[in-house]
């Protein structure tokens, strides 16, 4: 994979989980363990690499979109499993 699309998802993933730590710097409410992160981070930039696999592989549009929307409905789902345990 292009070190360009790589660089954008590893960017992101940590913008994102600046989010929570910074939460924990003001809040309570918020408290994630080193392990909460490196899940969060590997979860993150699984989900991104697929995405830019699905894009890169796949030659129109609707199935680009229609396989980003499952891999990011995985995600959902293993966030929220991860977060509360629905099953």
């Amino acid at each position: 994979m292009e070190k360009k699309v790589l660089g954008i998802i590893s960017a992101v993933v940590v913008l994102l989980l600046l989010i929570p730590f910074i939460a924990m710097q003001l809040t309570d409410e918020v408290n994630w363990t080193l392990l909460d992160f490196v899940t969060m981070g590997c979860l993150l930039f699984a989900t991104g690499l697929a995405c830019a696999f699905v894009i890169k592989r796949a030659r129109k549009l609707e199935l680009q979109i229609t396989l980003c929307v499952a891999v990011l409905a995985v995600f959902f789902f293993i966030w929220a499993e991860l977060a509360v345990g629905i099953i």
